[in-house]
């Protein structure tokens, strides 16, 4: 199983600070100290704001990846080479995919011309 961007980006965020919207509407910010595949984290030195506006300071505090709404990383992680090597990797995959529907298209057009398989095996059933 290859890990995708969003995961790729929450391991370039350690040791960083990084705010964490969760879907209750809690707010924590603090440096990102821990991260699992599943994206549970665990964040040190924490200003949380509860939903209702209740400001309150954690040492620690560990966050279920499920309930995670959004991240913000700080900007500097813009120019992480991961990006740089995920963005080459799509221009190689659309060049393959240009190439692969002309194959496509050749193909089709190929297909549409005489027969040149065992006779009896045209759309009309069999040739006699």
């Amino acid at each position: 199983m290859t890990i995708g961007i969003p995961l790729k980006l929450l391991y370039e965020g350690l040791g960083h600070i990084v705010t964490i919207e969760m879907k209750s509407g809690d707010l924590y910010r603090g440096t990102l100290g821990h991260v699992e595949d599943n994206m549970n984290c665990m964040l040190e030195h924490v200003n949380a704001t509860m939903k209702d506006g209740k400001p309150v300071s954690l040492e620690q505090c560990y966050l279920r990846g499920s309930q995670i709404r959004f991240c913000i990383f700080p900007d500097m992680l813009k120019n992480a080479p991961m990006f740089k090597l995920a963005a080459n990797a799509k221009n190689r995959a659309s060049i393959l995919g240009a190439a692969g529907n002309k194959k496509a298209f050749a193909t089709r057009s190929v297909s549409r011309g005489a027969s040149r398989g065992r006779p009896g095996r045209g759309a009309s059933g069999h040739n006699h």
